[in-house]
């Protein structure tokens, strides 16, 4: 989706195309507050019906922009019999979401501060682990 024509310096590893589009979808205020939610329930908590309650949006809703963000790499749904949980496994969004004032549900553990972890080592968006 990229061009290019997107990057400032051949030499950098900064996609202005692959972040505009992680903007874009961080821009959309559902997604946001799914994404939110996700973050403080924690890895592998979190029902639809849970997060869409969060957000304070249907269930249907949700239901589509939680599809959006799993098609994007950025969530992971685990079945458990007829209930989904969905988990953040995108590291770049994750620390995204620590700097603009997303906690996770716990305090963190003494000496484990309130500052996230390192991000990806490129800044490239794309780059992808499991974090909540």
């Amino acid at each position: 989706m990229t061009s290019s024509g997107d990057r400032l310096d051949p030499n950098s590893q900064l996609d202005i195309g692959a972040w505009a589009d992680r903007f874009r979808l961080l821009g959309d205020p559902t997604r946001l507050r799914l994404l939110t939610a996700m973050h403080l329930a924690g890895p592998g908590t979190a029902s639809v019906g849970e997060l869409a309650a969060a957000a304070g949006i249907s269930d249907a809703t949700a239901s589509q922009a939680l599809r959006t963000l799993r098609l994007q790499g950025w969530v992971r749904d685990e079945r458990e019999g007829r209930t989904v949980r969905y988990t953040l496994t995108d590291r770049t969004v994750h620390d995204l979401l620590h700097l603009i004032g997303a906690g996770h549900g716990a305090a963190p553990a003494e000496g484990e501060g309130g500052a996230p972890g390192p991000g990806p080592a490129d800044g490239a968006p794309g780059e992808r682990s499991r974090a909540t």
